[in-house]
């Protein structure tokens, strides 16, 4: 079973996706939040497989509220609702932490679907798309001069895994991978493994955003 809080400072819109989720036999709403505050003191309770969090709400906001309760290292997943697909609060949403964002309007099978994903670990956004993100908001990135000491969140990879996670963030599926660079899908899917838990990456979305961070990839 997999259990939701809804974080969304609208009543009804929190009745809609309430009245969505509970009439699937796998999912279930353990509460609703209308601020970010909320959200955090609620998620520390209940402990939800999946936050689905509003962006603009009042008080504290989805962004911060997000970055809060992933710091916290617990199970919860976040899944952002947004207005548009390629907008700044994405962009900061998956920075924050997220594991994926979904339009507002999306089709009810498409929030259950990527309500399901997010709870089983999987991303909700693709690396491609991601990749599109930073390079749109690559000014928010870090400023200033590269240290030419390793990154420790890369210490540990191997030359291989290094190269891996620098195809990753270009946006290069598995089966892109695989064919690319002459291995087979599940090698390619056990480094993959491998470099999210080295690395202490939730998902391959913050594996992208830490090949940027880490400058293995230049924005476009």
């Amino acid at each position: 079973m997999t259990t939701v809080l809804i974080a969304d400072d609208q009543p009804l819109q929190r009745f809609g996706f309430r009245m969505l989720l509970e009439s699937q036999d796998d999912m279930t709403v353990l509460g609703e939040a209308s601020n970010g505050s909320e959200a955090i003191r609620m998620t520390a309770e209940l402990h939800p497989d999946v936050v689905l969090m509003d962006i603009r709400m009042p008080g504290l906001d989805g962004i911060e509220a997000t970055r809060r309760i992933v710091a916290t290292g617990g199970r919860t997943r976040v899944l952002i609702l947004t207005t548009f697909d390629l907008d700044e609060y994405a962009h900061a949403g998956l920075r924050a932490g997220a594991s994926g964002f979904l339009i507002k309007d999306a089709q009810p099978e498409e929030l259950l679907s990527g309500v399901r994903s997010v709870a089983t670990g999987d991303a909700v956004v693709a690396p491609s798309l991601t990749r599109r993100l930073l390079d749109a908001y690559a000014h928010h990135l870090p400023a200033g001069t590269v240290s030419e000491a390793p990154d420790p969140r890369l210490a540990a990879l191997t030359d291989r895994e290094r190269e891996i996670l620098t195809v990753i963030g270009k946006g290069w599926t598995n089966t892109e991978i695989a064919t690319r660079l002459h291995l087979a899908e599940s090698t390619v899917k056990t480094h993959v493994g491998r470099i999210l838990a080295k690395t202490g990456s939730r998902d391959r979305i913050q594996a992208v955003i830490l090949a940027y961070d880490t400058r293995l990839v230049e924005p476009s």
